[in-house]
């Protein structure tokens, strides 16, 4: 009993840690969604035609910035690492701007170049013009945006999460009363509509990247021998995890498409069961993030204890969470449905799915967890090929089998998405099991 009590106390204290560390980055996290929020209010608020232009030009910027997004993430653990080793890092912080400079020209053209292709997509000849014109405007929000997100990554490595995460709060305000103003017409500024989105957008995000380094200013001293090796290591860790967001992406992507093959019902019931899991899935997105961080420094210095109990740590936090969040879903479902939509054929839509959505979600958390131990590991091409396997092979061809040949629609994609986390659960925690036994024969 004493034993237990002892494990108890020391895992309570590696949870604390985590928690610390984590509540900025799920502030900053939160905040974020909440700017994409603002956004489609206010476009919803302007004309039918404004919000259809939004969903699909952001669709088509997102793709690509949650790709870029990827590479970025790679910097906190690989900082973290080096920082474990006690090798001098703050002499890489010229290479990490020069490194999310390059990765937004990269991407800025990559915007530019499927302009000129949109037309393929077969638009509406209302929302073709606007859709073109919104990306034209945001492509340039690359450089910024990514900037942001690599010192946040950077600071991060140095524990260093209250400030940028304060900045995304304080985004969300100035990105709904630049909406307002440019889109609307407000207090002297001429009524752009989805332009006025668009410039709104790329003033966020390239204020954001120059707070952000004006703030980093202090590392911007002396330059570092390591450079080449940093830059290959941020890729070879980073271009794995991009690919995973993007097959995740892609399959939330393809299942709202092909439940709006059925009906606009499900379509929206869809979208609101989305809107539900993805603020519960803040959480465990934030400790992952810890768990890179803290897994990445104790993999710097050797100390395979500490990884052990940081990643174990990690999962007992999302697995506590999700079975409170469980609690919720399960005893007061329509409540929390009614908080989205009105709607009562949504929500009798929704209803039926609720019990697999828990599955969802429980599977989901483990896996966020050992995911979050793996960047921290820099063991990153699981991650990727769990995720590939989870979704194109397991999660979409399911989830259409049962909706298109037996006729359960949105049950069975919804099925289909948790059978893909469930596999994707299994294969990433075997993994990171194994990851740390061989860690441990290594350093005995």
């Amino acid at each position: 009993m004493e034993a237990l009590a002892a494990k108890f106390k020391i895992y309570k204290d590696y949870s604390i840690d985590l928690i610390k560390l984590s509540a900025p980055i799920l502030a900053g996290n939160m905040a974020n969604m909440l700017i994409n929020v603002g956004d489609v209010i206010v476009a919803g608020r302007h004309s039918t035609v404004t919000l259809g232009a939004i969903s699909v030009a952001s669709a088509i910027f997102m793709t690509f910035m949650i790709a870029a997004i990827g590479l970025m993430a790679s910097i906190s653990p690989v900082v973290s690492n080096l920082r474990g080793e006690r090798k001098t890092t703050k002499t890489l912080f010229r290479a990490t701007v020069k490194y999310s400079l390059i990765i937004g020209l990269i991407f800025c053209f990559l915007i530019r170049y499927i302009i000129k292709h949109v037309d393929v997509i077969g638009l509406t000849p209302d929302l073709y013009p606007l859709v073109v014109e919104y990306l034209d405007i945001s492509s340039w929000g690359m450089f910024g945006g990514l900037m942001f997100m690599a010192l946040k990554e950077f600071l991060q490595a140095y524990e260093i999460v209250v400030f940028p995460n304060l900045i995304t709060v304080f985004q969300i305000f100035l990105n709904l009363f630049l909406n307002v103003a440019f889109v609307f017409g407000m207090w002297g500024f001429p009524e752009l509509g989805v332009k006025g989105l668009a410039i709104a957008s790329l003033i966020v995000r390239t204020a954001g990247g120059i707070v952000i380094f004006l703030y980093c200013l202090p590392f911007l001293k002396g330059r570092s021998r390591r450079v080449k090796t940093y830059i290959k290591e941020l890729l070879k860790t980073g271009w794995p995890i991009s690919f995973a967001l993007f097959f995740e992406f892609l399959g939330f992507n393809t299942t709202a498409v092909l439940v709006g093959k059925f009906s606009s019902t499900l379509a929206a019931a869809h979208n609101v069961i989305i809107t539900v899991t993805s603020l519960t899935y803040m959480f465990p997105m934030s400790v992952s993030n810890a768990i890179g961080i803290k897994v990445g420094f104790a993999n710097g210095e050797k100390n395979i204890l500490n990884v052990k109990r940081y990643s174990l740590a990690g999962v007992y936090l999302s697995v506590i969470f999700m079975g409170l969040n469980a609690i919720v879903y399960f005893l007061w479902p329509e409540l929390l449905l009614s908080l989205f939509t009105q709607d009562k054929n949504v929500i009798a839509a929704s209803l039926p799915v609720i019990h697999i959505v828990l599955c969802y979600l429980f599977f989901d958390g483990i896996q966020c967890a050992c995911v979050g131990s793996l960047k921290g590991l820099k063991d990153t091409k699981p991650i990727m090929i769990t995720m590939a396997i989870a979704y194109v092979i397991v999660g979409i061809p399911l989830g259409s089998l049962l909706a298109f040949k037996y006729n359960i629609v949105l049950m069975g994609f919804w099925t289909g998405l948790a059978v893909a986390l469930f596999c994707a659960c299994v294969i990433s925690s075997t993994i990171l099991i194994r990851k740390i036994r061989k860690l441990q024969k290594i350093s005995s």
